[in-house]
């Protein structure tokens, strides 16, 4: 498994790093934060859509749903069914703020068994829940679980990794995301034949990951990186020493050592956040957040039982529907993993805009055309028509906005914002998370089939914004992003000009530790 392998982390520093068992281990660990998460995404949507779950809690949408006088596509819109899937991303939200204090003070892995525990009492509520209140409890600890993993997890994840496999380790958690989702549809197909406790089984099953992630926490060891930011620098040699399996570790050491001194001396990571110079990059990072929500997917991802049911597909027929759309979302993920440093971001981007943009179009046009407020009957072909679009778009999605509205705030903010970057990244992604979970099902009754040409309008802005405004960051160091990308870019470039002298203090000495990847 470990051969001595050196790795080139920038010209002129080698560090010794063999791919030890350990790392190996520690990520798969790791990463099944990424699979918790995703199962929670996925599994609200076919919850949602079953009987008896919605004759316990939701007694008047299971009435709408089948008297259906109204509206074919009102059947779901009730605010209460709403909170129970997006209350999760609401208490994510406000846990993030916590979650970036405890990652700093007590550590990753501390963080992330905090992050277990949470997702192990939220479960067992839900699985036992006798009534809405207790649901609504067991989401919202399940959302705070989401804010602790999702800010340690990543930060985990890079420290630990050797450079050389740091950019595809960090697309593991979105991977693992995807597989999660897939997996919770999948476990929704089997228990909507289930009768009447089907519902609690696939919110139980939850446990599996949330009982991973805790015990990897328990055994894993805490990263280098925050062992020596808490000031306990011999700890943090030991355990370098051994994630890298060798003795040798003196260069990276003082690196780390170096890295965590200038993080240290920025007293107000949020408030340098706001500088000019660092405007660039604050922008994109919220920007990318706020339209890689506004692609519609997660609308389709969370609620593509609910979605199928309502254009006419049986019950068991959309869960299989869902299934479909979650294997083409964990496929096509790797296909980005594959292409990103091959083909550029810019590439990406506007490739799955263009398709995204047609497959949407045509979604609202079937719709509009087949799915009247009173007849459902998709016929046969149709039906599979906006299943195949459905799929079109999804692994669109997968291979650009999804792991790249990521990827990159993680490699353009400088190291003395990073961490502060990440946290509001993760907030704003979350936030409108929120607002689109919420808001679904209440569009989908307004808009009817529009609420395809609102997304697909969305589209089409975040193509022209990155046409003009996103440089393309394909491996370019992170020293030299403002050298080779803020400096060159006609637009950008005027926040760069008269203050290049403070960006580069202590920049030589961190070369190695951060590679495209972060």
């Amino acid at each position: 498994m470990a051969g001595g392998f050196s790795v080139s982390a920038s010209p002129g520093t080698e560090f010794e790093a063999k791919i030890t068992p350990i790392v190996i281990i520690s990520c798969i660990m790791a990463a099944t934060g990424g699979l918790m998460f995703g199962y929670d995404v996925g599994i609200s949507g076919g919850v949602t859509s079953m009987d008896d779950f919605l004759r316990e809690f939701f007694p008047k949408v299971l009435k709408k749903k089948h008297e259906d006088k109204e509206s074919n596509y009102c059947k779901y819109d009730n605010q209460g069914l709403q909170l129970f899937t997006s209350s999760l991303y609401l208490a994510g939200l406000t846990a993030t703020f916590f979650a970036s204090y405890t990652t700093r003070r007590l550590g990753r892995r501390l963080t992330m068994l905090i992050a277990g525990v949470f997702f192990i009492v939220g479960v067992i509520f839900n699985g036992a829940a006798q009534n809405l209140a207790m649901l609504i409890v067991g989401r919202i600890l399940l959302g705070c679980g989401v804010g602790f993993a999702n800010q340690a997890v990543p930060l985990f994840l890079s420290e630990i990794a050797p450079t050389r496999i740091r950019g595809g380790l960090n697309i593991l958690f979105q991977l693992n995301v995807t597989i999660g989702i897939l997996f919770a549809n999948l476990v929704n197909y089997g228990t909507a034949k289930i009768h009447p406790w089907g519902w609690r089984l696939s919110l139980s099953l939850a446990g599996i990951p949330a009982g991973l992630l805790t015990l990897g926490a328990l055994f894993v060891v805490d990263t280098p990186n925050s062992l020596i930011e808490r000031g306990r620098l011999e700890e943090g040699k030991a355990v370098l020493k051994r994630i890298r399996g060798t003795d040798n570790v003196e260069p990276e050491f003082n690196e780390i050592v170096e890295a965590s001194r200038v993080a240290q001396a920025v007293k107000h990571p949020f408030r340098n956040l706001l500088q000019r110079r660092n405007r660039p990059q604050l922008v994109i990072a919220v920007l990318l957040q706020i339209f890689q929500q506004f692609t519609g997917i997660n609308a389709i991802m969370f609620y593509a039982p609910v979605l199928f049911n309502t254009l006419g597909f049986k019950s068991d027929a959309s869960l299989y529907s869902a299934v479909i759309t979650g294997a083409v979302n964990v496929l096509s993920t790797l296909v980005s993993v594959y292409s990103v440093d091959r083909v550029g971001r810019r590439m990406l981007l506007l490739e799955a805009g263009v398709q995204m943009f047609l497959s949407q179009v045509a979604i609202a046009v079937v719709l509009g055309i087949k799915v009247t407020d009173r007849s459902d009957n998709l016929g046969h072909g149709w039906a599979i028509l906006v299943v195949v679009m459905v799929c079109t778009f999804v692994s669109s999605f997968a291979w650009s906005w999804g792991p790249l509205g990521w990827l990159i705030p993680s490699e353009t903010f400088p190291l003395e914002t990073r961490s502060a970057g990440q946290s509001v990244t993760v907030c704003v992604n979350l936030l409108f998370t929120f607002v689109i979970a919420q808001a679904f099902l209440s569009m989908l009754c307004h808009l009817k089939y529009a609420i395809f040409a609102f997304f697909s309008a969305w589209v089409v802005v975040m193509s022209l914004f990155v046409l003009f405004f996103l440089p393309e960051t394909k491996n370019v160091p992170i020293e030299e992003m403002t050298e080779r990308v803020w400096k060159q870019h006609w637009f950008w470039k005027r926040f760069m000009d008269g203050d290049n002298h403070h960006i580069v203090h202590g920049a030589g000495k961190i070369n190695g530790t951060n590679g495209a990847a972060v």
